[in-house]
C-alpha cells in the first residue's frame, strides 16, 4: 500500500500517520540513549511495552528504570548487560534472547534487536523492538528434546537411519548404518546405489520389488529382509523399512525415510531351527523307511519259509524234503542278514551319515531273485538280466535290499493276467551316473491321470487286495535318502520301466 506524502510542509498529517503506525505494531519500538557518563534514558517507548513488561513507558524514567532491571530473569541478567555493554563498546548490533518475569504472564522469553548510532556529542542511541518470542522458544525446546531423545533412541538401539531425497537422488546413511557394515562410524551422503551395490545378489530382485510395491502405493510402508556386503566380505542380514513422507501432485515419492537393522543373529537362529526341522524330518523318514522295510522284507522272508515248510508237511518224499531244506537254510541265511541290516539301521537312526558300501549290485538281485522264488511257483516269470557282473554301487545295504525287492514285487504284483510276466533288468552311464533300469510288461499306469501323485503316501492304481499305497511312496523316499533320484516311464496295457539314478560321490 502506498502512502502520499503531503506536500507544502504540512507535517502534522504525517505525525498523526507514523503515530497511528507506532501504536499498531505489535513489537516494543524503543529508543535508548546512553550518554558519556553511562546515564541512559529512553526518548521513545511504544505503548506495548504494557504487554511485554507490564508496565508504562512513565517507568522508563530515571527514577523507575530499577523496575526495568528486576523484570529480567535474575539467571540472565549478568549476561543481558554484558551483551549491551559489548554492542556500546564496539557499536555493534544488539541482538539478543532474554527471559523476564511478570506479575501476570509470568515467564516470558524476549528478544531484542537494535542498531547502535554514536553521535558528535558522544551519546550512544540504540534504535530498535522488543519481539515476544516465548512460542518460538517454547518450539525449539520442545525440538530440541524430540531431536535428543531421538538421538538417544538411535544411539542405544542397533537401528540405522536412511533418508533419501529423490529430487537429488541423495540419501543420507546414519553413523549406524555404516557400523551395521563394519564401516567407519560416521553419518554419510551417497546416492541410492551405494546400498544396492551391497545387496546380495539373490535378494535383489525382491529387494527391489517391495520398494516399487511402496512407491505405487500397494503397501503402506517398506519393509524388506535381505543380505548385505560388509567391509569384511561376509554378509549381515538386514530389516530394511521405510515409508514415503513426501510426494508431488501426481502422487510421486520425493522424500523417503526408513531404518536399517541388523538381524543376523535373530536369522542365524531361524536358520538353526529350519537345520532342526529338516533334520527331525529325515529322522523320521528313516523310521518309515525301517518300518517299511521290516514289514516287506520280513514278511516276504517268512512267507518263503512258510511255504517251504508246508511242502514239508505235504510232501512225503524224503529227497524233496531235503531239496526243501537246503532252500529253508538259503532263507534263513538271507533272514539272518537281513536282520543283521535292519539292527545296523536301528543302531543309525538319529545318526544323519547313514553307512553306505560299495555293493555288488548283480549279487544283490540275485538274493532277490531267491526271496520271490515262492513267486515263481504260482507264475511263469521270465527274468531277463543285463546287468554286468562287475558293477558296484555305493548304497545302504538294506535300502538296496529293499528298493530291488519293491519293484521286482510290483512288477509281478501288478502283471498282466493275459501274458506271462517278463521283468527286465539294465544297467547304464547316463551324464556319468550309474543308472539302473526295471522293466514288465504288466498293466502299466495311466501317468497323465496319476503322474502328479505317483509316488504319494496311500495312492494307490489298481484294484488289488495287497495294494497299500505305500511301497513307490517309501522306495522313492529311500533312494532320495541315498541322494539318488527315480522316474518312470509307463503305458497302460503295455507296461513300466522305473529308472532309479545312483549318486556315488556321498562318500567321496
Amino acid at each position: 500500500m502506498e502512502y502520499d506524502f503531503p506536500q507544502n510542509g504540512n507535517y502534522q498529517d504525517l505525525n498523526n500517520f507514523y503515530f497511528k503506525l507506532f501504536n499498531e505494531i505489535p513489537d516494543l519500538i524503543f529508543e535508548f540513549v546512553i550518554a558519556p557518563d553511562n546515564t541512559y534514558f529512553f526518548p521513545l517507548v511504544s505503548k506495548s511495552v504494557t504487554d511485554f513488561f507490564e508496565l508504562t513507558s512513565n517507568h522508563f524514567v530515571d527514577s523507575d528504570k530499577i523496575l526495568v532491571y528486576e523484570r529480567i530473569f535474575e539467571a540472565d541478567r549478568l549476561t543481558f548487560f554484558q551483551s549491551l555493554v559489548n554492542a556500546k563498546r564496539n557499536i555493534t548490533r544488539w541482538d539478543f534472547e532474554f527471559r523476564v518475569i511478570l506479575p501476570k504472564n509470568g515467564l516470558r522469553w524476549l528478544k531484542v534487536s537494535s542498531k547502535p548510532e554514536l553521535y558528535p556529542d558522544g551519546n550512544i542511541a540504540f534504535y530498535g523492538r522488543i519481539s515476544d518470542v516465548t512460542d518460538l522458544k517454547d518450539q525449539e525446546i520442545k525440538l530440541k528434546i524430540s531431536e535428543e531423545r531421538f538421538k538417544f533412541a538411535l544411539e542405544a538401539s542397533t537401528a540405522g537411519v536412511w533418508d533419501w531425497d529423490l529430487t537429488t537422488n541423495k540419501v543420507f546413511y546414519s553413523s549406524q548404518s555404516m557400523k551395521i557394515l563394519e564401516q567407519e562410524s560416521m553419518d554419510i551422503f551417497d546416492n541410492p546405489e551405494f546400498w544396492d551395490g551391497i545387496v546380495h545378489p539373490d535378494d535383489l530382485e525382491n529387494y527391489y520389488s517391495e520398494i516399487q510395491n511402496h512407491f505405487e502405493n500397494k503397501t503402506t510402508f517398506y519393509e524388506n529382509y535381505h543380505r548385505v556386503l560388509t567391509s569384511s566380505g561376509n554378509y549381515k542380514w538386514i530389516l530394511d523399512r521405510g515409508k514415503v513422507i513426501l510426494r508431488d501432485y501426481d502422487g510421486k515419492p520425493l522424500r523417503v525415510i526408513g531404518t536399517h537393522t541388523d538381524i543376523s543373529l535373530q536369522k542365524e537362529k531361524e536358520l538353526e531351527l529350519v537345520r532342526t526341522m529338516e533334520l527331525y524330518i529325515q529322522q523320521n523318514s528313516r523310521l518309515l523307511n525301517f518300518s517299511h522295510i521290516v514289514s516287506h522284507n520280513l514278511n516276504t522272508q517268512a512267507g518263503n519259509i512258510k511255504s517251504i515248510l508246508d511242502i514239508i508237511d505235504y510232501d512225503q518224499d524224503i529227497e524233496n524234503s531235503k531239496e526243501m531244506l537246503s532252500h529253508l537254510r538259503t532263507v534263513s541265511n538271507d533272514l539272518n542278514e537281513t536282520i543283521s541290516n535292519l539292527t545296523e539301521l536301528v543302531l543309525i537312526q538319529s545318526n544323519l551319515n547313514i553307512p553306505i558300501k560299495s555293493l555288488n549290485l548283480n549279487l544283490y538281485l540275485i538274493k532277490t531273485f531267491e526271496l520271490i522264488n515262492n513267486f515263481q511257483k504260482l507264475n511263469k516269470i521270465t527274468i531277463i538280466n543285463e546287468i554286468p557282473d562287475d558293477v558296484y554301487v555305493d548304497y545302504n545295504p538294506a535300502y538296496l535290499e529293499s528298493v530291488l525287492l519293491n519293484f521286482t514285487t510290483n512288477a509281478i504284483k501288478y502283471s498282466n493276467p493275459n501274458k506271462p510276466v517278463e521283468i527286465k533288468y539294465s544297467f547304464s552311464l547316463e551324464n556319468g551316473k550309474k543308472t539302473l533300469s526295471i522293466s514288465d510288461n504288466g498293466l502299466g499306469i495311466d501317468l497323465k491321470k496319476y503322474g502328479d501323485s505317483l509316488f504319494g503316501m496311500y495312492k494307490t492304481f489298481h484294484k488289488h487286495e495287497e495294494a497299500r499305497g505305500l511301497g513307490l511312496h517309501i522306495t522313492k523316499n529311500q533312494i532320495e535318502s541315498m541322494k539318488g533320484t527315480v522316474s518312470v516311464e509307463s503305458e497302460v496295457g503295455v507296461g513300466t520301466t522305473f529308472k532309479i539314478v545312483f549318486n556315488d560321490s556321498l562318500n567321496a
